[in-house]
Protein backbone atom coordinates (compact mmCIF):
# COMPACT_ATOMS: atom_id res chain seq x y z
CA UNK A 1 0.00 0.00 0.00
CA UNK A 2 2.73 2.45 0.88
CA UNK A 3 4.49 1.94 -2.47
CA UNK A 4 1.34 3.10 -4.32
CA UNK A 5 1.46 6.84 -4.98
CA UNK A 6 -2.30 7.30 -4.59
CA UNK A 7 -2.70 5.60 -1.20
CA UNK A 8 -2.66 8.26 1.51
CA UNK A 9 -0.73 7.73 4.75
CA UNK A 10 -4.01 8.37 6.58
CA UNK A 11 -5.62 5.39 4.82
CA UNK A 12 -2.65 3.18 5.74
CA UNK A 13 -3.01 4.29 9.36
CA UNK A 14 -6.75 3.53 9.40
CA UNK A 15 -6.33 0.09 7.82
CA UNK A 16 -3.08 -1.05 9.44
CA UNK A 17 -2.57 1.19 12.48
CA UNK A 18 0.80 2.53 11.28
CA UNK A 19 1.52 6.26 11.42
CA UNK A 20 3.47 7.99 8.63
CA UNK A 21 6.82 7.81 10.52
CA UNK A 22 6.19 4.11 11.24
CA UNK A 23 5.48 3.44 7.55
CA UNK A 24 8.69 5.26 6.60
CA UNK A 25 10.70 3.18 9.10
CA UNK A 26 9.08 -0.02 7.80
CA UNK A 27 9.84 0.89 4.19
CA UNK A 28 13.44 1.80 5.07
CA UNK A 29 13.94 -1.51 6.89
CA UNK A 30 12.45 -3.73 4.16
CA UNK A 31 13.60 -2.06 0.94
CA UNK A 32 16.93 -1.78 -0.80
CA UNK A 33 18.53 1.58 -0.02
CA UNK A 34 18.20 2.82 -3.61
CA UNK A 35 14.52 1.79 -3.78
CA UNK A 36 13.82 3.52 -0.47
CA UNK A 37 15.48 6.74 -1.66
CA UNK A 38 13.47 6.63 -4.91
CA UNK A 39 10.21 6.07 -2.97
CA UNK A 40 10.96 8.89 -0.49
CA UNK A 41 11.77 11.27 -3.33
CA UNK A 42 8.43 10.39 -4.98
CA UNK A 43 6.23 10.70 -1.88
CA UNK A 44 7.89 13.62 -0.08
CA UNK A 45 5.44 16.49 -0.16
CA UNK A 46 3.13 14.61 -2.55
CA UNK A 47 -0.49 15.67 -2.09
CA UNK A 48 -1.83 12.17 -2.77
CA UNK A 49 0.08 10.72 0.19
CA UNK A 50 -1.63 13.18 2.55
CA UNK A 51 -5.42 12.95 2.38
CA UNK A 52 -5.99 16.52 3.56
CA UNK A 53 -4.12 17.68 0.42
CA UNK A 54 -5.78 15.29 -2.05
CA UNK A 55 -7.68 16.83 -4.94
CA UNK A 56 -11.31 15.88 -5.51
CA UNK A 57 -11.58 12.52 -7.30
CA UNK A 58 -12.93 13.95 -10.56
CA UNK A 59 -10.01 16.39 -10.74
CA UNK A 60 -7.51 13.56 -10.21
CA UNK A 61 -9.14 11.39 -12.90
CA UNK A 62 -9.12 14.27 -15.41
CA UNK A 63 -5.43 14.89 -14.67
CA UNK A 64 -4.72 11.18 -15.17
CA UNK A 65 -6.55 11.28 -18.51
CA UNK A 66 -4.52 14.34 -19.59
CA UNK A 67 -1.27 12.61 -18.62
CA UNK A 68 -2.25 9.52 -20.61
CA UNK A 69 -3.07 11.65 -23.65
CA UNK A 70 0.31 13.42 -23.36
CA UNK A 71 2.11 10.07 -23.50
CA UNK A 72 0.40 9.09 -26.78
Amino acid sequence: MAWDDLTAFDMIEREHGLSEPEVIRLMRRHMKASSFRMWRKRVSGRAAKHSQKVRPKEKVSSLAREAAEDQD
